[in-house]
């Protein structure tokens, strides 16, 4: 993981969608939704989106591809950050 995240943005997110199917436009959204959560350095977010990326993939068969409908996007961002980050933040303290 750690050759992943110091890819160049193109690389990466090249790498990314043809991993998972995520196009860069949802790429985008997602990098900049960790950004707003005050994640602001580039090699910090990209481990936050493979982590938020590869909890959604444990859901889906491997073989296919991951796929948001309306407002799903958001609602398993804020779920993730419920989840992983929040009660592990808590668990922590």
């Amino acid at each position: 993981m750690n050759t992943l995240i110091h890819l160049p943005d193109l690389l990466f997110v090249q790498w990314y969608y043809d991993e998972f199917g995520i196009n860069r436009g949802v790429y985008n959204t997602i990098d900049s939704w960790f950004y707003q959560k005050g994640i602001r350095e580039i090699t910090q977010r990209r481990k936050y989106i493979l982590k938020f990326t590869f909890s959604l993939y444990q859901h889906f068969d491997q073989k296919q591809k991951i796929k948001f409908g309306p407002g799903g996007l958001v609602i398993s961002l804020n779920n993730f950050w419920d989840v992983f980050i929040e009660r592990g933040l808590k668990q922590n303290a």
